[in-house]
This record gives C-alpha cells, sequence and structure tokens, in this order.
C-alpha cells in the first residue's frame, strides 16, 4: 500500500481560477467573432431585416393572385395553393402578400369553389331602343291576309273571290270611301298601273316614245315598266291613249303577250269557236284569245259563252283575268267560278 502525498490546496484554487479565466476569454473571443460578422453582413445585405424572426404563429398567409383583367381565367376554378414553410426570413423585392384584413372589403371572392364550376353568365340583349320585345312561339304571321272590305262588293258579288284575293296582297286598291267601284270601265293608264303592281317581272329593256305622254304624267313610270315587261305597246301613230278605257280583247292580248311563254294551239280558230261572238274578235287578237281560253285566263260575265272583245273592261273583270294569269303562273292558288272559260276537249 503506498501513500500519497497530501495535495496542496494552493494548486486546487488555481485550477480553479484558470479555468474561469478561460471562460472570460472564450466569451470575449465569440462576441469579437459575432461583431465581427454582424459588421460584414450588415455592409453586405443592407436590406436584411434583423428584426424579422421566423415564426410558425404570425406566418403571413398566402393569397390566390388577383383576377386576369380579361377575365379569361374566371371560368376555371383555382387550384389549392399548398402553403410553403418559410424557413428563413426573405429580402422584400417589392411584391408584399395582402393582409388578412383586406379580405373582409371584397365583394366578390376571386377563388370559386372547387365543387361547384363557375359557369358564365349570358346575359339577355338588350334592344338599343329601350323597348322589350316578347315573342310568343304560337303567334304566327297569316299566310294569306286578310281581304280589303269595300262597300260596293258583297259577298254574293261575282267577282268578290277575285277581288278579295287581289285587295289581300295590295294588287288592287280601293277609293278613299272604301268603295271599290267594280263596274267602272279601266283606262289604258289604269291598267298599266294594275299590270305594274301585280307583276314584278325583268324587263326586256324594250322603251317606247308615245307623242301623247308628257313628261309628269301620273302613269308615266307605270306604262314604261309595262313596256318593258312585255305586257302593252301603242298605236301605229305612236300613241298610247292613256284616257282610253281598254277593251276586253285588248286586256287578254297584253296578258298573253306579257307571259310570253304560253303555247298556241294547232287550231285557234276551233278554240275560239265556243264563243258566240267569235266572229267579232279581231284578227290580229284571234290567236292569243285562243291561247287565253286553253290557259284558263278569260273570264266571262254573265255568260260564259259571250266574249264581248269590244266591250269596255271594267274593274272587277280586269281584276279577275289577272287573278287568272297569277294563278297560271303559280303565284296564286286556283279558286271556283262559274265564269271561268273552260274550253272544249
Amino acid at each position: 500500500m503506498t501513500n500519497l502525498p497530501p495535495s496542496d490546496p494552493r494548486s486546487s484554487s488555481q485550477r480553479r481560477s484558470w479555468d474561469y479565466d478561460e471562460l472570460i476569454g472564450i466569451l470575449v473571443a465569440f462576441a469579437a467573432i459575432g461583431g465581427i460578422l454582424f459588421w460584414v453582413l450588415g455592409r453586405r445585405f443592407p436590406d436584411w431585416d434583423w428584426t424579422r424572426l421566423p415564426s410558425t404563429f404570425n406566418r403571413p398567409v398566402p393569397t390566390a393572385p388577383a383576377p386576369d383583367s380579361t377575365g379569361a381565367n374566371n371560368l376555371l376554378p383555382t387550384p389549392v395553393v399548398p402553403t410553403p414553410t418559410v424557413t428563413v426570413p426573405t429580402p422584400t423585392t417589392g411584391t408584399t402578400a395582402q393582409p388578412e384584413e383586406d379580405k373582409d372589403t371584397e365583394i366578390i371572392s376571386s377563388q370559386p369553389s372547387l365543387s361547384t364550376p363557375v359557369l358564365p353568365i349570358v346575359p339577355p340583349a338588350t334592344p338599343t331602343d329601350g323597348n322589350f320585345l316578347v315573342t310568343s312561339p304560337v303567334d304566327k304571321m297569316p299566310t294569306i291576309p286578310a281581304p280589303k272590305e269595300f262597300t260596293d262588293v258583297p259577298d254574293n258579288f261575282w267577282a268578290s273571290k277575285f277581288i278579295d284575293t287581289l285587295s289581300s296582297r295590295n294588287v288592287i286598291k280601293g277609293f278613299n270611301d272604301n268603295s271599290f267601284l267594280p263596274n267602272k270601265p279601266v283606262t289604258r293608264a289604269e291598267f298599266a298601273s294594275i299590270l305594274q303592281q301585280a307583276f314584278d317581272k325583268a324587263g326586256t329593256g324594250k322603251v317606247l316614245q308615245f307623242s301623247d305622254i308628257s313628261g309628269d304624267f301620273w302613269a308615266k313610270g307605270a306604262i314604261n315598266k309595262s313596256v318593258g315587261m312585255g305586257f302593252l305597246s301603242g298605236y301605229p301613230d305612236s300613241n298610247f291613249k292613256p284616257e282610253q278605257p281598254i277593251p276586253r280583247v285588248q286586256v287578254i292580248v297584253a296578258l298573253v303577250s306579257g307571259l310570253g311563254n304560253l303555247k298556241a294551239p294547232a287550231n285557234p280558230e276551233q278554240v275560239i269557236s265556243i264563243y258566240k261572238d267569235a266572229k267579232d274578235i279581231p284578227n290580229y287578237a284571234k290567236e292569243k284569245v285562243a291561247i287565253a281560253t286553253t290557259n284558263g285566263l278569260v273570264v266571262n260575265h254573265p255568260d260564259p259563252q259571250a266574249f264581248a272583245p269590244n266591250r269596255e273592261a271594267t274593274r272587277a273583270e280586269v281584276t279577275a283575268m289577272i287573278h287568272q294569269t297569277l294563278v297560271r303562273m303559280g303565284r296564286l292558288p286556283a279558286i271556283e267560278s262559274e265564269y271561268i272559260v273552260k274550253p272544249r276537249r
């Protein structure tokens, strides 16, 4: 067993004193190093905010980007963006997150719900004049307009069906007192006006100068139009005789001439022989009267077998024969009348 010499008390106190001095030296060294580091970093990053410490309790809540001004992105739901974890303070670059308090001032959210797709809303069209139109699915324009009611054309009048059909289409018109005057003779100028109203054919380019038609004559335009369509012509002396009542035979000749595509029968004389007064038909008109007869254009009242070629045509008779011409052209439906001449078979 070896006896150790007793320890020197002064040596223990010197050890403790040395350890304390060493600790102070270390702290001073770290403080110096920290000061140097603070100075270096402060000069290198002048915008460094040393007061912003990372914290999960006061982390700013990221907000969705502002909606596109064009509205193109408003039609699709915005996906949920995960919140990034902030570990190091980020220097300010000019774009800051909106504070939480600003969200209370929004009227319409910029982020639609993912469960409910957002569809574009198309507002109804607004008329520029301020009047709103209400369309009814059951309201339709009538196929055939209502006929005019004339005080002197009763329902049992022989030509009432012809007059009703053409008056409803404004082909013929009455007078200011709501009369039609169906038995009034028609002048050649009036007949030209009715032709212009009834037919819309391309003109042939034919132009005739009539010595008795002045530049301001009321029916000059209608006469020129009727001549251009091939319905009318003048007399050999270059007169038109606009105020002359037109005979029935001239009405038939004009209508057949205007159609222009009707085939003449093989024996015109045989066709017109059904008329009691066939001998009174002028020679120049016999073929055209035969064409009109075979095509159902002739309407004779009161006797279907009396053509009366030289009798003045009345407004009712002109209306009836123009109606039949439009039927032949396929522009009107046929109607039944005992006064429409039917050729022999």
